[in-house]
């Protein structure tokens, strides 16, 4: 969320962040009902002045012996408007409130400004995309080949765009999960947490979520519960309404969580295999921090989701997104892509963002500087450390060999009681 005196002082640069992100808002609503926010504000306190004043009068007629009936009169009728105005002043408010929750946040001066995934840059390229003798093949076609994926009987189960998991396949899941957590909360110094995997209105709106994005995820009719799109939701929000102190910042939270998305504008977007799901398993990696220094914890937290898939050996690249491309809370993004072989192209495996304070505004999250003064908002990130089902999808289609069968990443081996390979 942003500040609404922000936005009316900064008036010609919202302006510019609304085209640059090739964002359609109605900002001459918003700064319209402004002020007549303003403007009723202005006259509340002007009659509350004058009725204040009238009082004295009356009090002042009642000590002289004289009848204030008329003087009382005006001053009822004069609480009476001001009844009416604060109505209004109430109904602007939530209007206001409403129409900031769909601003999108302010891109940083260093994210590339274009309209698409075409105008994102390259930042950095690890690894060499290896280069088979044979015809490599899909992961659905592998992972079926090898019994340890079975979509026919996902959709029987749920519907399309569900996978059953089995044998080796839902160990080499588990292996993903616990390897990650493991590394992220031994190496990177992250504490981890298994939180809900359903949160209130409330939470969904302090991460952004609600209510722009309510089409794309699953609600509990029955009770006021939303199934999380990623951790990112519960764990940001383990301090909303709550006032840190400087010393305990920067906080480094992460959790592994089933995460559930309708992709309702994903349809017929990679139909075949489990590239996009309903339900998937996800690392989160969280990061609160102190303003002044959430761009280099960005750096850092996307170093720790690239360091996963370095000592996983998958080739891939860092993308820093431009402002078309960039998702609707954050100041600046960095995409992962790992190369898949059988798309012969990179593909999107973690979104590591800087959200400044647009969340921490939202959750009313703050802190109380070390050196005193007013309150300030906290820095939020987050960022998937990394997706386990691409992951899962990256290792199977880069380390296939010619008879189907799979090497094994040296850094699982040891999570899978020491098997080295899967074979048909």
């Amino acid at each position: 969320m942003l500040d609404i005196r922000w936005i009316r002082e900064n008036e010609a640069l919202v302006r510019t962040m609304l085209e640059n992100r090739h964002y359609e808002y109605p900002l001459e609503q918003l700064l319209d009902l402004d002020d007549r926010r303003r403007k009723i504000l202005v006259d509340v306190e002007r009659i509350k002045a004058t009725r204040n004043e009238g009082s004295k009068k009356v009090g002042e007629a009642k000590r002289r012996g004289e009848n204030p009936a008329s003087l009382m009169e005006e001053m009822r009728r004069l609480g009476e408007e001001v009844k009416e105005l604060e109505i209004q002043l109430d109904a602007s408010e939530t209007e206001i409130e409403q129409l900031l929750l769909r601003i999108p946040n302010v891109p940083h001066e260093s994210v590339p400004v274009g309209a698409s995934e075409e105008d994102n840059s390259v930042v950095r390229v690890w690894g060499e995309p290896k280069v088979f003798d044979f015809s490599p093949k899909p992961h659905w076609e592998l992972g079926e080949a090898l019994k340890i994926l079975d979509f026919e009987r996902g959709v029987k189960l749920a519907e399309s765009r569900f996978t059953l998991m089995r044998g080796m396949g839902a160990r080499l899941e588990r292996a993903l999960i616990n390897f990650m957590l493991d590394l992220h909360v031994q190496r990177h110094g992250y504490t981890e947490f298994v939180p809900p995997f359903m949160v209130n209105s409330s939470t969904m709106q302090g991460t952004g979520q609600l209510p722009k994005f309510a089409e794309d995820l699953y609600k509990i009719h029955e009770e006021d519960l939303w199934l999380i799109p990623t951790a990112e939701v519960p764990l940001t929000n383990i301090h909303a309404g709550e006032i840190l102190s400087e010393d305990d910042l920067p906080l480094s939270y992460t959790a592994y969580t089933p995460c559930f998305r309708r992709e309702a504008g994903a349809y017929g977007k990679d139909v075949r295999g489990f590239l996009r799901q309903h339900q998937f398993d996800k690392v989160e990696l969280v990061k609160i921090c102190h303003p002044d220094h959430s761009y280099e914890a960005l750096e850092q937290l996307t170093e720790n989701a690239e360091q996963v898939l370095r000592l996983l050996e998958i080739p891939y690249r860092v993308v820093c997104l431009c402002t078309g491309d960039m998702g609707f809370g954050a100041t600046k993004t960095y995409d992962l892509e790992v190369w898949l072989p059988s798309q012969n192209k990179y593909r999107e495996i973690s979104s590591c963002s800087n959200c400044g304070d647009f969340q921490a505004r939202r959750m009313n999250a703050k802190f109380r500087p070390r050196e005193g003064g007013k309150l300030r908002f906290v820095h939020t990130l987050n960022g998937s450390g990394v997706a386990v089902g691409r992951g899962l999808i990256a290792i199977l289609e880069n380390n296939q060999c010619e008879d189907g069968s799979i090497t094994i990443p040296h850094a699982l081996v040891p999570y899978l009681g020491g098997v080295m390979e899967l074979r048909p």
